[in-house]
């Protein structure tokens, strides 16, 4: 695969998927997705670069491509409002609603409205038919399309003519007209097929905006991809696609972070970079000259200090028409065109900080007198040009919503030079191929090419955005798949998504529905889904769950215990302390807002306790908790106490004083509903540590402990346990975990791989004691990375030492580690360890 965008993607994961082969996608970018990757600027502001909105239903292509997971945040109901000279049209979600509202505004034409939108119907299925048509055989392909042409007329009809034709106010006619945009090609030059399957069929029932933003769709897609053993490999360009005999026998690749240059053979090549990068690549760029030329864009990036709600905006997008005699303001130069604004932070609910999006498409023709010239060494013309192209538009939104420049915090323009550099687009061409009717019935543009073995994915093979392009990669599964399974492979698309295994963790997006203060250091945090219904995961007493915290450019992950009650369907709760030098509890505790979506994943972990079983309702159950500790430990409680649990339940919590005291209220409640409930709270600045003499009246060989808090405290207590004959299977053990101590082990790891590099070491072996072959360990990874890397099964759940599932012995061998409070000290002189935090210095021998 040449390209990483979504056509290419979704070619790579059905060949790989239902084709059973072997695919390696190579990407010139250094971020993989195409357009559908972001950008930060100011450390504060992220943008989406392609994808600015999209149906308000995942629909099945795209429910595929992400098993089910997309996550959409609908744009308000008039969710596009047009702008022209001396009167403004808002379009409503819904087909019915919107020509019902042209009726409205131009009942003279009402008749002539209802023969447009059947005329629509035809168009976007004469389409549909010669895109499928395009990825069948030369033969098969050249004898159907005069067929389709002759069925379906106004599919390959200009956009300007089917408007003029079907009615006589030309205030309807640009109404109709406008929105050429979402696919980039003006009315006096489009095919109305296009124009009737993007605005006029799918954007007709409501429009939505990615959670997290348009990269949530590109990690999704990527994460699956690595699951069906797709490799992925970024920064590198695609010199040529080798031919042998008149088919395609590989490709020439440079690594340009390297240098390296490389050929891969192989007799299927699938370009996901455009049927003009694809044909200069095997030399026939003479063969498209038939095609009209594509128009570039240029887009404004703004960062605001203020919400745009300010000024009256919902997060509709706004379409800025110059006049009704030239709508499409094609000769006017740029800036003063139609121009498309988005305010895309308002539609995400994820988005911390307001952005603004500014497109307008223009002729590339506009930068030549620069083009060929590297970035850093433009001139100061270049420059120039940007700045006042970049005040003109800023001075329209001032028009449109006077103060609004004052908001403005950050602004960056992008250029057709800027898309040539990043998409490597042939003259920073947006959207591919013009849509057209040249290209409708040219054999080069579709997902076949003249040369065996290779095809052509993405929107040139379908049509424009993201999910076109994704259609354009389902083409050529189509072309190259066999017919056994394609079916197979449509079959699970029409499926609409795969359904979630309930073993697994459920990973997406969930709303932070309220913040509450327990004590000067501990907040609880509520978490709902997205639309306020069910939580789409359940979890077991004791689980916890994993938050990314936007604390960087890259997000930070964490793991936090649930303190709310497992049968609670509607919020999980987590509570958290704030830790002086903690970026992810400085974050949670001083800028995260009520209201914020946050990427969640879950239920992890062991540390579980469920009612039920002979040990849940027979032996005594002991909860030992430090501080925050007591968080997993208040979950047991109330899942004890919803299942009407009367055995014997002893909570022994320590604090350092009486204003660090948590969950008392919520305690003293379940007394009355856990009748064998024993509490004992203890301040250790007057009382000191829970010790031996604490634990005497409660532990003994039948008891089941569940043991969280400080590394410390929990070391000696699990010693103080085993005095007292409580088996170590029956104690339960959970740690804190801060970011400090994940830099920490980062950093042991770098400092391990530089001194094995110095000294030409290049892996470690790692034994098992039960005589299985060796497995490798690279310099600085852990030995549970290592194991997992080959396929040797070990005991995990966190993976960062929370948990203490990974417990390994180390029987030989030199290591760095972080033992946490899991072991106590004759566990760690016997060479117990967690795999995740054991860090080979050479080779090592272990066992369990």
């Amino acid at each position: 695969m040449i390209g990483s965008g979504m056509g290419g993607l979704a070619a790579a994961r059905t060949i790989a998927q239902f084709g059973g082969k072997r695919v390696l996608v190579l990407e010139q970018h250094y971020t993989l997705g195409g357009m559908t990757h972001e950008f930060s600027r100011a450390g504060r502001y992220r943008f989406g670069t392609g994808l600015h909105y999209m149906s308000a239903s995942a629909g099945p292509f795209l429910g595929f491509m992400t098993d089910g997971r997309a996550q959409l945040s609908p744009l308000p109901d008039e969710y596009d409002a047009l702008h022209f000279p001396g009167f403004d049209f808002a379009v409503p979600a819904g087909k019915e609603r919107f020509r019902e509202r042209l009726k409205e505004r131009f009942p003279a034409e009402s008749d002539a409205i209802d023969r447009f939108f059947r005329t629509t119907r035809w168009a976007m299925a004469g389409l549909t038919a010669r895109n499928v048509l395009a990825s069948f055989p030369d033969g098969v392909r050249k004898a159907g399309a005069p067929i389709v042409e002759r069925l379906f007329p106004s599919t390959f009809r200009l956009l300007r003519d089917q408007v003029a034709r079907s009615f006589r106010d030309p205030r309807l006619r640009v109404v109709l007209a406008a929105r050429w945009g979402l696919y980039g090609t003006p009315p006096a030059s489009s095919a109305f097929g296009y124009h009737g399957a993007v605005p006029l069929t799918f954007f007709m029932d409501g429009t939505a905006h990615p959670v997290g933003g348009p990269q949530e769709l590109n990690r999704v897609v990527l994460e699956i991809l690595r699951r069906y053993g797709v490799e992925l490999r970024p920064r590198q360009t695609v010199h040529e696609v080798l031919l042998e005999g008149g088919k395609v026998a590989g490709v020439d690749v440079e690594d340009t972070a390297t240098g390296r240059r490389y050929r891969v053979r192989t007799d299927t090549v699938v370009s996901a970079a455009g049927v003009r990068n694809t044909y200069a690549l095997i030399g026939k760029s003479h063969e498209l000259a038939d095609l009209p030329e594509e128009r570039s864009a240029v887009m404004l990036f703004l960062g605001l200090d203020r919400s745009p709600a300010e000024f009256g905006l919902r997060g509709e997008n706004h379409w800025f028409m110059p006049d009704l005699d030239e709508p499409d303001g094609v000769h006017r130069p740029p800036g003063e065109g139609t121009l498309y604004v988005s305010f895309a932070s308002l539609n995400n609910p994820a988005a911390r900080h307001h952005t603004v999006e500014l497109l307008e498409l223009v002729d590339p023709k506009v930068v030549d007198q620069w083009r060929g010239t590297p970035g850093a060494e433009r001139p100061d013309s270049y420059r120039k040009f940007k700045d006042e192209l970049t005040e003109r538009l800023r001075a329209r939104l001032e028009e449109r919503w006077p103060g609004f420049r004052e908001t403005i915090a950050f602004a960056e323009l992008a250029t057709p030079l800027s898309f040539e550099t990043y998409q490597r687009s042939v003259r920073g061409s947006f959207y591919g191929l013009a849509a057209t009717p040249q290209r409708l019935r040219s054999a080069r543009a579709g997902c076949r090419t003249p040369v065996r073995g290779l095809f052509v994915a993405g929107q040139d093979a379908w049509g424009s955005g993201v999910v076109g392009a994704l259609a354009g990669g389902l083409m050529v599964a189509n072309a190259v798949l066999k017919p056994r399974q394609l079916g197979t492979m449509w079959r699970a698309i029409r499926s609409g998504g795969i359904t979630r295994d309930a073993a697994g963790p459920w990973k997406g997006y969930l709303r932070v529905a309220r913040i509450e203060v327990l004590t000067p250091t501990v907040r609880r945090f509520r978490f709902e889904s997205l639309d306020g219904g069910t939580m789409p995961f359940s979890f077991v007493a004791g689980q916890c769950v994993k938050v990314d915290l936007p604390v960087a450019v890259e997000p930070i992950e964490r793991s936090y215990s649930i303190c709310s009650s497992p049968g609670e369907s509607g919020f999980v709760e987590i509570a958290v302390k704030h830790e002086p030098d903690g970026l992810g509890s400085g974050f949670l505790h001083k800028d995260l807002e009520a209201g914020l979506a946050m990427r969640v994943s879950g239920p992890h972990g062991e540390f579980t306790w469920e009612p039920g079983s002979a040990k849940g309702t027979a032996d005594p159950l002991l909860l030992i908790a430090g501080g925050v500790g007591i968080t997993p430990l208040m979950s047991v409680l109330l899942a004890a106490a919803d299942a009407g649990h009367t055995g014997r339940v002893v909570l022994l919590a320590s604090y350092r004083s009486e204003d660090e005291v948590l969950f008392g209220p919520e305690i003293e409640a379940l007394r009355s509903r856990l009748p064998g409930l024993e509490v004992s709270v203890f301040a250790t600045d007057r009382q000191g540590r829970i010790g031996y003499d604490e634990l005497l009246p409660h532990a003994g060989p039948a008891t089941r402990v569940h043991l969280c808090g400080p590394a410390p405290m929990m070391q000696d207590l699990i010693g103080r346990l085993a005095e007292l004959g409580v088996p170590r299977e029956a104690i339960r053990t959970e740690a804190f975990v801060s970011g400090r101590s994940r830099e920490t082990r980062r950093e042991k790891a770098h400092a391990i791989a530089v001194a094995a590099a110095a000294a030409g070491v290049t892996k470690f072996m790692i034994g098992t004691a039960v005589g299985a072959p060796a497995f490798p360990c690279s310099p600085g990874q852990s030995v549970l990375d290592a194991a997992n890397a080959v396929g040797v099964a070990l005991p995990q759940s966190c993976g960062e030492g929370a948990c203490g599932t990974c417990r390994v012995r180390v029987l030989c061998g030199a290591y760095e580690t972080d033992d946490r409070g899991m072991f106590s000290a004759d566990e760690l002189e016997a060479g117990w360890r967690l795999a995740c935090q054991t860090l080979p210095t050479g080779d090592l021998v272990i066992g369990q």
